[in-house]
């Protein structure tokens, strides 16, 4: 049962992730809200815990940083680990003025730049939905627990540091926020016939230059994790 980047055994991975991009933010969270989390996977250092919440059996995987290291992770838990639903949860950078640093997106779809999902589905399209299902229940589940969400497009962009004017990208694409992930793991989803969505906290405003530190990226944003845990029950059997 072991792949190339992942070390935990059949059984050790639930059939619903939650996954941020910083192993460290993995462990923190695993910690923080999973009962009994148990180190399932160390290989590259990407830790993986699975625990329980309220009763359902979670795994909080860390995906890396990027389209392709996504695209391992993930494929890996949805193909060869039995994964049914994914829920990335990580952080953002706003392209619009009014988003202020801790505000929570929900991703609805995802723009890429690249030619991973030409590759991995066969078809040349920038934009990739969500999944109805996971988005609907996220802000479901953001309205019951009543915590302001903000929706729309994803930049999942493979260069963090552009020379091109992002701004005018944005502008031109309908753009709401920046990271670099959301399009492979919809991707994947799409290929494999599985569930996958994006929940987001804006770390920093493109427009404005506010910004979070990294210690508060990686211990802070917590309630983007409580979110998606109780969406989750949502899809407990």
């Amino acid at each position: 049962m072991p792949t190339p980047h992942i070390e935990a055994k059949k059984g050790e991975i639930a059939k619903f992730v939650l996954m941020p991009g910083d192993p460290l933010r993995a462990k923190v969270m695993s910690e923080k809200f999973l009962e009994n989390p148990k180190l399932v996977n160390k290989v590259r250092n990407m830790f993986m815990y699975t625990g329980t919440y309220k009763g359902m059996e979670i795994t909080i995987a860390a995906s890396g940083m990027g389209n392709p290291s996504m695209g391992i992770y993930s494929y890996e838990l949805y193909n060869e680990y039995g994964v049914e639903n994914i829920i990335r949860v990580g952080t953002c950078g706003a392209y619009n003025k009014d988003y202020r640093p801790y505000s929570i997106f929900n991703t609805k779809d995802s723009f890429g730049e690249s030619q991973f999902a030409k590759i991995v589905t066969g078809k040349d399209e920038a934009i990739l939905p969500a999944s109805k299902q996971l988005y609907d229940a996220i802000n479901q589940t953001a309205e019951e627990l009543g915590i302001p969400m903000l929706h729309g497009r994803a930049h999942a962009s493979d260069v963090f540091y552009r020379s091109d004017d992002s701004l005018k990208l944005a502008q031109e694409k309908h753009l709401d926020v920046a990271e670099m992930e959301t399009y492979a793991l919809f991707a994947n989803a799409l290929r494999l016939q599985k569930q996958a969505g994006a929940l987001f906290t804006v770390s920093d405003n493109i427009v404005t230059g506010e910004v979070t530190t990294s210690e508060e990226r990686q211990t802070k944003f917590v309630k983007m994790f409580e979110v998606a845990l109780e969406t989750a029950l949502k899809f407990k059997k």
